[in-house]
This record gives structure tokens, sequence and C-alpha cells, in this order.
């Protein structure tokens, strides 16, 4: 349809553009009321009943909510006849056998981390985050428009899976330890809560990465069976008032510059849905995943001001902690991909891209956020 006046002078809200693709896609001809009309039913649309695991615990809200506000999205385009449940962690499936589940068909959706199939195949980490990997921006721009889309839509129709962006919560905290980290010695046996590609680059250093649930991350801190955990960033942190037990807060969380979130579907369901639901879907996942990346842009600062009124003390991690663990990276990076070819390809992909991606970002982006840095600073 041509773009004419009144729609550039008048353009459709986010819930019109939901009725108006599914109406589209389903050749339906409503008669348009008003400006929220619903969309008139199609003969032929079928009443599909759905559930969607999620990997995060209730209490965090943006992440549980993510998948929520998807559920309402497609319940509204569709009017009501796609219905999508959703569920926490352990409702029935735990958040770690989360895309062994999709896969089987246990539940046919699921939301979280690629990074929790790292462990059959580490190629799955790198749809996530990796240590000194893209930053949240590049991340979608690899996905969006750099052929990353492609790349992993090969690794995961393996695991029979399809996926789906789905939010990316930024560059993550450091982490929450009870000493600060000076030299390379401090980290010499620390006992850290931190899992995925991080968990290895560290163990390089002599780190005991551990496996903590965030709930249980406080006792442990608190008895001394942790000496550091890292979580998310401060609006998530904050929850855990991890403050009160290990006061030093240190950044940047190298090893998730950006880490993006995804939908997860069983890649037979998905097959079957008709065009016009996958559509939906996708619209669905776009939008809530924008809404994930900017809640946490606009929530973090307040909550990071809030935390060190309640005590925590920010540090950066030394410099060279910083270049020891990129030389760690690319020492695992190099060591799996000379075993696996599909991380192998993936990787080379990614790093070439996000070596293009920070040339731009030091002309323009990196430039202008330094000044506006130095003229906060002044006021």
């Amino acid at each position: 349809m041509p773009l004419d006046e009144t729609y550039i002078a008048h353009p459709p809200t986010a819930g019109t553009r939901r009725r108006t693709v599914l109406t589209a896609g389903l050749g339906a001809a409503a008669a348009i009321a008003g400006p929220l009309a619903a969309p008139a039913r199609a003969e032929g649309a079928p009443e599909l009943r759905w559930r969607l695991s999620s990997a995060y615990a209730k209490s965090l809200d943006i992440l549980f909510g993510a998948p929520e506000a998807l559920s309402r999205i497609v319940a509204e385009a569709t009017d009501g006849r796609f219905q999508i449940q959703v569920q926490g962690p352990g409702e029935p499936v735990p958040a770690d056998g989360l895309l062994d589940a999709v896969a089987a068909g246990t539940v046919e959706m699921g939301h979280g981390p690629a990074t929790l199939g790292m462990a059959k195949d580490p190629t799955f980490a790198l749809a996530t985050a990796i240590p000194f990997g893209l930053n949240a921006r590049g991340a979608a721009a690899w996905w969006q428009a750099g052929g990353a889309a492609e790349l992993f839509g090969e690794v995961f129709a393996k695991a029979g899976l399809v996926c789906l962006p789905g939010g990316n919560t930024g560059a993550q905290m450091g982490g929450w330890f009870r000493r600060e980290i000076k030299s390379l010695a401090d980290l010499q046996g620390l006992k850290f809560r931190i899992g995925g590609m991080g968990g290895q680059v560290l163990a390089k250093f002599g780190v005991q990465p551990q496996a903590v649930p965030g709930p249980e991350i406080y006792a442990a801190l608190e008895s001394k069976k942790l000496d550091a955990a890292e979580w998310i960033g401060p609006y998530d942190d904050e929850r855990l008032g991890l403050q009160k037990v290990a006061p030093v807060y240190h950044y940047p969380g190298f090893w998730e510059g950006g880490a993006m979130l995804h939908f997860w579907f069983n890649a037979e369901k998905w097959k079957a849905l008709p065009k016009a639901y996958q559509a939906v879907l996708r619209m669905a996942a776009a939008e809530v995943g924008a809404d994930v990346q900017a809640k946490y842009d606009a929530r973090n600062p307040q909550a990071l001001r809030r935390l060190v009124a309640a005590g925590a003390q920010l540090r950066p991690f030394p410099q060279e902690v910083m270049e020891a663990a990129l030389k760690n990276a690319n020492d695992v990076y190099g060591e799996i991909a000379a075993k696996n070819p599909d991380f192998r390809r993936v990787y080379e992909a990614m790093r070439t891209f996000r070596n293009e991606e920070y040339l731009w970002f030091q002309v323009a982006e990196y430039t202008y956020d330094n000044f506006m840095i130095r003229a906060r600073a002044r006021g």
C-alpha cells in the first residue's frame, strides 16, 4: 500500500500495526469502525494454546516480563485465537533444561540465553555473548543485518530449534567482591559465581567458577562459600542486596558486553504455524526485544546511584586484568575452534564484524561519548 499524506501525518499506533499485519496476513476483510477496530476473524485461522517456559524467575520483572509482553501482543494481534501461557523455571521445565525441552516439544516455546546450550555445543554461546565480543548495538546489527541470523539458523536447526532475538541486557557489571581485585594475584583461588564462556576464561587465572542460582547468591557470599559473584547489572543486582555482604562492585563485566536473549521455538511447531502467526511472532519479538534494552538503559542509572548510596564501592578492573583476560579469551576461542568447525566459522564471522563495528564506533560513537562524559563532569 503506497504511503500517502494522511499516513505520514497520522502514522498508525503500535496496536493498529499489530492488527493490520494480522488482517493482511489472513486475508480478512475487516470492517473498520475506527483506528482501534479489531480484525475480522478469517476462516481457517486456527485457535492455538502454547506454553512458553522462561529461564528467569518472576522476580526479574524485565526479563520475565518480556515473554509476558509477547504473550499479550500475540493474543491482541490474533483477536485471542493464539494464546501463549508463560511459565517460570521449574513449571515444569528447569532453566538449564529449557532448550532441550523446547527441542523435544515438551513446551512449544522458551525464553532465555543461548548459553543454556553451550555444554553441548559452545557455538551457542556466541549467540548470547562471549568475553570481549560485541556490545548490544553491535549484536543487534550483526543479527539483523550482518548475517548472524543465517549462521545461527543453521546451527540451531541441527538441534531442532528456531529462534528470534528477544532482548539484550546491555553491558553487564563485573560483579560483587568481598575484597577489591587489585592485581592478577588476587584472582588466584577466587571462588566466583560465574558461568558460560566467562568462567572458562577466568579459570585460566586460577579462578574457581561456581554455579549458584541467583536467589542463593546472598547466603553463599555471607557464609563465605563464595568470594565473589556476578549477576546482571544495577537494576537486577539491587534486589539481591549484595552490597551488604560483598561491597566492592567491579566493572565492566567483560565477559558479557551485551547479552542477547532469544525466544526459542520447537522447529516442527514453528514450521506448522500459519505464515500470519509467524509474522505476528516476529513483530512481537522485535517490539519486546527493544523494550527490554530500553528498560535496562532507563533503570540502571538510578539503581547504580542507590547502590552507591547504600555502600557499594565502585571499582574498575585493573588494566592488567583486562589485558590478560583478553589473551586468555583468545586462547580459549582458539582451542574450541580447533575442535569445532561450526564454532570456528561463526566466531570468525563475529570477530570480523566486531572489528569493523569498533572501527566505526571509534570514529564517531566513542569520540562523541567521551566528549559528553567530559561535558557532564563540567555540569
